[in-house]
């Protein structure tokens, strides 16, 4: 009994290896079960009492009653997961397009429409400049560019403003 053991001589390799295996077999196993509760309170279809009879179920016998679930529910479980993540993703493309404002798309277009007018003619660099750092500053509505919104009092070949 008073033997020294040295861990690195006493658990061989294939001991370790089979350890690890269990271990991160377990882990799955949490991971498989937690999915299939959170699945359980996600579908919507499904009435209270069957829910509850799942929870049950699944807490009750956890191994048959997962195994139970995704057997007869494994697809609709995939089904729902797409359905949530892409209505996440549509929530978050929202909120991106709603904070960013006018200065996505609207705002090149808008710069393309300036080019154009001054191309032709109907306003001048000086006007060109003011709206343009009005587009980009976001101080008029992007979709709104016209002539009327360059500065119209601008004398003619005076410096463009402040960049």
């Amino acid at each position: 009994m008073s033997a020294q053991t040295y861990l690195a001589y006493d658990y061989p390799l294939l001991s370790a290896f089979w350890t690890m295996l269990w271990f991160f077999l377990w882990v799955m196993w949490f991971v498989l079960l937690f999915r299939v509760v959170l699945d359980v309170f996600r579908d919507e279809e499904t009435s209270g009492w069957a829910k509850a009879g799942w929870l049950v179920f699944c807490i009750v016998l956890p191994f048959v009653g997962v195994l139970a679930y995704v057997i007869a529910r494994g697809r609709g479980m995939s089904r729902r997961e797409t359905a949530q993540a892409r209505a996440h993703q549509k929530a978050v493309d929202d909120y991106i397009r709603q904070t960013a404002g006018g200065r996505g798309a609207g705002g090149v277009d808008a710069l393309a429409r300036l080019s154009e007018l001054r191309s032709r003619g109907d306003i001048t660099d000086a006007e060109f400049a003011r709206a343009k750092e009005m587009v980009l500053n976001g101080d008029a509505p992007a979709g709104q560019v016209t002539s009327a919104t360059a500065v119209p009092d601008a004398p003619v070949g005076s410096a463009p403003g402040p960049r």
